[in-house]
């Protein structure tokens, strides 16, 4: 650089000529003479003032003992960090500013606990000012505030918005339908936490002598898991709110329950239809109307529009209540003999189209309607 014209304000020194190819790289150089120019201080008194680093005094972070999230701006954030000194080295690199004259930042920092509720965390910092390297070394002290977030004080506090009642007709929800309505609540649950909603989860789950009740924390989450409890056993779900309180505004808060009442029958079922001599019939759908196949033929049955999913019907049994017995012989297209499983005579029984001729032994169940195949488990 060349002397120029031009002298600092402050000690009166002459200020090296700098080329405008120092800001925006062109060649051209400046004219410290002319109308309007900004004149600059010289590189020592540029220095004196010179702040590498803006560096608060103490940073101060609020997280939640439970689950670990950090309160940010004005809610509380999930950040998955492993332990509190990722989250104190986050908030130092968001609250220290660099000046904006140097290039080539670079920066490190070493933490160093000082008891379970401070951390000191040692900065680091090089950079180029005016074609000079500098380097700055700054020591910000972190405090850890644990609270209790909005959440998990809710979940703390029983809070719930909904809650859904699993319930059958005229029986109890299986073992398998309340395990599926609880892991559907927490699948939601969980679906809902990765999009970032902090007010989803599951606040409890209790069953009764008649079915589940699962307590949510919003009106969304219950209609999803009613409606998803309706598409996969079929049923109804119905709704009804009570109003509990205003909140701050003013506005009334209400309550919803949702009342899924799942069908009479279930897969698996073997049903004697009232006013039907075409014989018994085993479950394959309850969602929609009816549906499954004769153990007499093994043709599709399907019960009509008005009968929905609840034809009068009386139970005689299911799957899992067939018992192995053994094939005497084939009478005809329409009819097998086959051992009694209790008496071990041989009875002639309807040769359903799913039995097969090759078999040995087949699965058959006993009931008040008689004797019949019943197809494998896995047909």
């Amino acid at each position: 650089m060349s002397e120029s014209r031009a002298f600092c304000p402050r000690c009166g020194d002459p200020v090296p000529e700098r080329s405008a190819s120092d800001a925006d790289g062109e060649t051209d150089a400046a004219d410290p003479l002319r109308p309007g120019a900004e004149v600059e201080l010289c590189d020592a008194c540029y220095f004196d003032d010179f702040d590498f680093v803006d560096v608060p005094d103490r940073i101060d972070v609020r997280v939640c003992a439970t689950c670990g999230a950090v309160y940010r701006g004005n809610r509380w954030v999930d950040v998955g960090a492993q332990d509190y000194t990722d989250v104190a080295i986050e908030e130092v690199s968001e609250a220290l500013a660099v000046h904006v004259d140097v290039d080539d930042v670079a920066w490190q920092v070493e933490p160093e606990q000082i008891d379970p509720n401070t951390i000191r965390m040692h900065c680091y910092f090089t950079g180029v000012v005016r074609g000079t390297p500098v380097e700055e070394q700054v020591t910000v002290p972190v405090r850890i505030a644990r609270q209790t977030c909005t959440r998990c004080g809710r979940i703390a506090g029983d809070y719930y918005a909904s809650i859904v009642q699993i319930r059958a007709e005229d029986r109890t929800p299986t073992n398998e339908e309340i395990e599926r309505a609880k892991a559907i609540a927490n699948q939601i649950v969980a679906d809902m936490e990765e999009t970032g909603d902090r007010n989803a989860f599951v606040t409890e789950t209790s069953e009764t002598d008649d079915g589940l009740n699962i307590k949510v924390s919003t009106n969304k989450i219950g209609k999803k898991i009613s409606n998803k409890m309706v598409e996969e056993f079929g049923g109804t779900v119905n709704d009804a709110e009570t109003l509990v309180t205003e909140d701050s505004d003013g506005n009334e808060v209400y309550r919803v329950t949702f009342a899924v009442r799942l069908p009479p029958y279930r897969p698996g079922e073997v049903i004697d239809l009232d006013e039907d001599d075409e014989g018994p019939v085993i479950v394959r759908s309850a969602r929609g109307n009816l549906k499954g196949i004769r153990a007499t033929t093994g043709e599709r049955y399907e019960a009509s529009y008005e009968e929905g999913n609840s034809p009068d019907a009386r139970r005689l049994g299911d799957l899992e209540n067939a018992v192995e017995t053994t094939v005497v012989t084939i009478e005809d297209e329409n009819a097998v003999q086959v051992l009694d499983p209790e008496t071990y005579q041989a009875k002639t029984v309807a040769r359903p189209n799913y039995f097969d001729a090759d078999a040995e032994t087949v699965p058959v169940l006993k009931s008040r309607a008689g004797l019949h195949i019943l197809p494998d488990d896995d047909e």
